[in-house]
């Protein structure tokens, strides 16, 4: 699979699934997997045995991935679920630009 043009800190909007509509940031990015693991959604509840090393057990609540397709990148300027593209700038960098209003995505 090719690179992904989300990033970990990025904020993202779900597109679909039973969390449809939901935002959060994006905590980590699995390119080799096409999957992204964002804070607050896809959450499953695991049980979680006592050991030596994490002494606590109980029922804990994991985030689980999120294939990429499956969410959209917030424009920081626009405010907007939006498309990534990618240019050229005058110092030969090639930085992100959303789609909708063409503005720079840090």
């Amino acid at each position: 699979m090719a690179g992904l043009k989300i990033r970990k800190g990025d904020r993202v909007r779900v597109l679909t699934g039973k969390d449809r509509g939901k935002e959060g940031d994006v905590m980590r990015a699995i390119p080799a997997a096409g999957k992204v693991i964002v804070d607050g959604v896809n959450v499953a509840r695991k049980h979680q045995r006592p050991t030596r090393a994490t002494q606590q057990g109980g029922i804990i609540d994991k985030d689980m991935p999120l294939p990429v397709a499956n969410v959209a990148l917030v424009c920081p300027s626009c405010g907007k679920p939006t498309r990534v593209g990618y240019k050229v700038d005058a110092s030969g960098q090639k930085v992100r630009v959303c789609k909708k209003c063409g503005g720079e995505i840090a």
